[in-house]
């Protein structure tokens, strides 16, 4: 099952950065993250995560994205619907909805960019 984004080559981005989060629409939210990359011998990049067709979410207010703890990383968990993304270990759907930050989308896309 393809999320679009290979979790497993960030380690899931634990111990990440989490640098940004925007939204730009009512459908449209952006997080961006500092992550170490295998492919590139663990060196850092950011990726930036898109997710449209918002359906859900709990977002974290901006000045707050320092301090949320990145040591479990995310999940990202797709089923036949809709693909749901939460900050820490998640196992199904409705655990993300647990999480501190949570988003429900219909559509992720990814972008690697310069550390």
């Amino acid at each position: 099952m393809s999320i679009g984004i290979d979790l497993e080559r960030f380690d899931n981005f634990k111990d990440a950065e989490f640098r940004s989060l925007e939204i730009i629409s009512p459908i449209e939210i952006e997080a961006t993250f500092a992550v170490q990359d295998r492919a590139r011998d663990f060196d850092w990049i950011t990726v930036s995560l898109k997710f449209i067709g918002v359906s859900d979410a709990q977002l974290v207010d901006g000045n707050k994205i320092a301090y949320i703890d990145m040591s479990e990383g995310i999940s990202i968990i797709k089923d036949d619907n809709h693909i749901a993304f939460g900050i820490g270990e998640c196992y199904n759907s409705s655990s993300i909805k647990t999480s501190s930050c949570f988003i429900i989308a219909s559509e992720l896309q990814s972008l690697e960019g310069s550390f």
